[in-house]
């Protein structure tokens, strides 16, 4: 495993967004995304945010991590980890979420698609809302249904996967599934990655639950999600299967917490948060 190091001399100053301070990093698990990386990565450090870029690679065939470190040696707003093989997205962000904590002094920590289905222009809207929140959820049910180019069958499985999930865990958001988020510092840090061993929509399903379940502030925006330009999906029957039992060993979860005790013990570090469920 390597890492580009940072180097203070090529990073950009740049101001935070009204109401926000400190920098951001935006983790960006990748595999075989080389026809849309490059792109990707320009349109991020385009942004007038203090922002750095964590790409990690699972070995990519297509040569995605050797592209990424030409950049990180020119641009050292750029940082590339990469892995032994194709270990499985919900692997990557525990392992990204790790070096930022461990690695960075960033204060926001977003997590997102490499192929342009998730929109790098949301990020100042992200911030914005993170204004008055801990974690900030992309949604694509919030206001309807704003995908684009999805066939009707994906479309069905991703919304009625959400409803599904707000009936058994009792969380109350319209995209629990959806992979555009920001997190501040403090909820990653309140996380025990040890116990997270789930990959897909299920892992986006259980950091989210683990945020909720401790009291943080979670609010969605709407987001416009169009499917990738280019590539392949991840989405095959062992993400879906595996969604249904975390689903229920989290419903099954809650359910134990309501009738043992306290629903949101006290985030480790943190003063109590309002506005958790």
């Amino acid at each position: 495993m390597s890492a580009e190091g940072r180097n203070p001399a090529t990073q950009t100053a740049l101001p935070s967004p009204p109401g926000v301070r400190g920098k951001c990093l935006v983790v960006i698990p990748t595999y075989n995304e080389r026809e849309s990386i490059v792109a990707l990565l320009g349109a991020l450090l385009a942004l007038p945010v203090p922002l750095e870029v964590l790409v990690i690679d699972d070995s990519s065939p297509d040569g995605t991590a050797a592209l990424v470190r030409e950049l990180a040696a020119r641009e050292g707003r750029i940082h590339c980890l990469e892995r032994a093989g194709k270990l499985g997205l919900g692997s990557a962000y525990v392992e990204g979420f790790r070096y930022a904590l461990a690695r960075t002094d960033a204060a926001f920590i977003f997590q997102m698609d490499a192929d342009f289905s998730h929109d790098p222009e949301a990020i100042p809207e992200f911030l914005a809302a993170s204004a008055d929140a801990d974690l900030v959820l992309g949604s694509r049910y919030l206001k309807g249904v704003t995908v684009v180019n999805w066939p009707l069958k994906r479309l069905f499985l991703s919304y009625y996967a959400n409803f599904y999930t707000r009936l058994i865990t009792r969380m109350p958001f319209k995209d629990a599934t959806g992979g555009f988020k920001c997190f501040r510092r403090e909820v990653l840090e309140a996380i025990d990655w040890n116990r997270i061993h789930s990959d897909g929509y299920s892992f986006q399903i259980e950091t989210t639950y683990q945020a909720w379940r401790r009291g943080f502030r979670i609010r969605e925006i709407p987001i416009l999600f169009v499917d990738r330009r280019v590539g392949v999906s991840k989405m095959n029957r062992k993400i879906v299967w595996e969604a249904i039992f975390v689903v229920w060993r989290l419903g099954l979860t809650h359910l134990l917490r309501l009738r043992s005790g306290p629903r949101h013990p006290q985030a480790p570090g943190t003063a109590p948060r309002k506005g958790g469920r």
